[in-house]
């Protein structure tokens, strides 16, 4: 990501134009905006309305969840690290210790 003065970059987004004035780079915007299309498009498929605001809505949840999940595996992935350096740790005062 930069630090460049904003720019208008347009977006479609399940067949909707969004001008986004952002100031990181136009293509993580693009890829940004691709991303949620596609969720928008896989969440039409479970929507039978076909109500645009209840497909955002439900594409939305969906990238909650994901980054929610992440967000926890992440957290549990820092505490077994913190847990085996701390066995790390023992182990090398252990054998510091052994004759």
């Amino acid at each position: 990501m930069s630090d460049s003065p904003p720019q208008v970059i347009t977006v479609e987004i399940y067949g909707q134009q969004y001008p986004i004035k952002s100031s990181l780079d136009a293509a993580y915007v693009v890829e940004l905006a691709a991303f949620v299309d596609q969720r928008m498009h896989a969440a039409a498929g479970e929507t039978p309305s076909g109500e645009s605001l209840k497909i955002a809505v439900l594409a939305a949840l969906n990238i909650a969840d994901e980054f929610f999940r992440c967000r926890h595996e992440r957290i549990e992935g820092t505490e077994w690290r913190e847990r085996a350096e701390a066995i790390e740790s023992l182990l090398d005062r252990a054998l510091a210790n052994s004759p």
